[in-house]
């Protein structure tokens, strides 16, 4: 599985953004889906999944009630909607794909985007 995000770029404090994360291959409703950022000097930390059918999901409690995300296995999309953001926001978020299982612990997920800056300002 190939993972390209996209969407990212430059929102003031309180705007909104949504990223997208396009997959390749013919399995990707059999895969969860994950984001996660790193901010700079900071550790990868843990978005936001979604399950196989995109019954299931799980937030980090930073953003709880802030974001949601959501898939299109139709169109081999995950997407991350991002709103009423704050300057501590501010990271590089990947998406990634993970065959066995879901969660919040990068050790799930098999496969990684190559990220895309999200830069909110105050």
């Amino acid at each position: 599985v190939q993972l390209q995000a996209s969407g990212g770029g430059l929102v003031q404090a309180g705007g909104s953004l949504r990223l997208s994360c396009a997959a390749s291959g013919r399995t990707f409703s059999s895969y969860a889906m994950g984001w996660f950022r790193q901010a700079p000097g900071k550790e990868r930390e843990f978005v936001a999944v979604i399950g196989w059918s995109g019954g299931l999901t799980y937030y980090a409690d930073s953003v709880k009630d802030r974001f949601a995300i959501a898939r299109d296995n139709a169109k081999n999309a995950v997407y991350l909607h991002m709103n009423s953001l704050k300057p501590e926001d501010m990271a590089v978020y990947y998406c990634a794909a993970g065959s066995t299982g879901w969660g919040s612990s990068e050790s799930v997920y098999d496969y990684w985007g190559q990220g895309t800056q999200v830069t909110v300002s105050s």
